[in-house]
């Protein structure tokens, strides 16, 4: 877990009393079609069930995928941040829905993004570097 996946983040929303809920965003670090790794700051502990909004950030429109329900599975500190595993549920790579469909697609949006940046920083220069 080195960087976050590149312009994909995860909205949720947390209880601040009553009738106010204050709207947070988060960095994830690994999504499959199992769930994802995020990282904030707000606090959960494993068992808690996450409602979260993926945004994978495009040029002309993004991809959404909204209103997965997700499990808190593992909880792990990092500075003052904590990484978070949960595990999606009602979601499986059978599952034919609208949402696995735009899940789908922002897991292969990110594939080609992270193949790109890693075709980039293993370019000419480095390619020269190992011949020598």
């Amino acid at each position: 877990m080195n960087e976050a996946l590149p312009d994909l983040v995860a909205h949720f929303h947390i209880k601040r009393g009553l009738f106010r809920r204050e709207r947070v965003q988060a960095a994830l670090f690994e999504l499959d079609h199992f769930g994802c790794v995020m990282k904030t700051d707000k606090i959960f502990n494993p068992g808690d069930t996450v409602i979260l909004d993926l945004v994978m950030e495009m040029p002309f429109d993004d991809i959404r995928a909204d209103g997965i329900t997700g499990l808190v599975t593992e909880r792990r500190k990092h500075c003052s941040n904590f990484f978070y595993s949960v595990d999606f549920v009602e979601l499986n790579d059978n599952s034919s829905s609208a949402l696995s469909e735009k899940l789908k697609r922002i897991r292969e949006v990110v594939l080609k993004k992270q193949t790109l940046k890693s075709r980039r920083s293993s370019g000419p220069a480095s390619s020269i570097r190992q011949l020598a």
